[in-house]
């Protein structure tokens, strides 16, 4: 899942005015923002393998450390522990957290039966949505397009940029959805890292974005 995550992350806005959508974005995304350095690490490994699932390639063959359920339970409290050490706001950083977990739940939906409850664990969880196109499309574009709606209808624009750089972004992450799914199979899993990477970029243009927009009625 792509879309969905940042979805989610745009809808938590509605929920806590005062955090940034970059944020928001690097909550929701902070278990695919980890996974790559993994990779490039040698403490994860995912395998291009083309007919995996019907949408996706990519064969994850081990990655206990940043999607057992267990260690994203963690994570969650980290990233909420950090929050709450740099803000001293609790509603917010349990926000945080319940967006770090909420990565797992959304990534049980589409994957087929690979992500553990626990490093070291057999048992594996996945409903397989990814081997169901329509199904998984349309959950995701569900996902994504409600965020959307939540997130304008929470904040207003401060700046004759603050529409633009707000669609330049949802139109370039449809575009990245859509190589997803229709693109060339990557050439190998390092560069399934290496690209996985540019997903920092997408964090800072959350911030960028919200720089340009405040909460409505603030």
């Amino acid at each position: 899942m792509f879309l969905g995550h940042f979805g989610v992350g745009m809808a938590a806005k509605s929920a806590s005015k005062e955090v940034s959508l970059g944020t928001l974005f690097l909550a929701a995304q902070f278990i695919d923002l980890l996974w790559p350095t993994l990779l490039l690490l040698g403490l994860e490994s995912v395998v291009v393998a083309p007919g995996s699932t019907k949408l996706t390639p990519l064969e994850f063959t081990h990655y206990p450390i940043s999607h057992s359920l267990l260690a994203v339970l963690g994570w969650s409290l980290g990233f909420a522990a950090v929050y709450y050490g740099l803000r001293r706001a609790a509603k917010p950083a349990l926000l945080c957290a319940a967006l770090v977990a909420s990565h797992w739940f959304l990534d049980a939906l589409t994957h087929k039966p690979d992500l553990l409850l626990f490093p070291g664990g057999s048992t594996k969880i996945g409903l397989g949505l990814w081997n169901h196109p329509p199904a998984a499309i349309a959950v995701e574009a569900g996902l994504f397009f409600g965020g959307v709606f939540l997130y304008l209808r929470s904040t207003a624009a401060t700046s004759k940029a603050g529409r633009p750089l707000f669609w330049s972004l949802m139109a370039f992450l449809i575009v990245v959805q859509l190589g997803n799914l229709f693109g060339p199979v990557p050439p190998s899993a390092l560069a399934v890292a290496w690209t996985s990477q540019a997903q920092w970029l997408l964090v800072a243009w959350g911030y960028w974005v919200d720089q340009h927009h405040e909460a409505r009625g603030a």
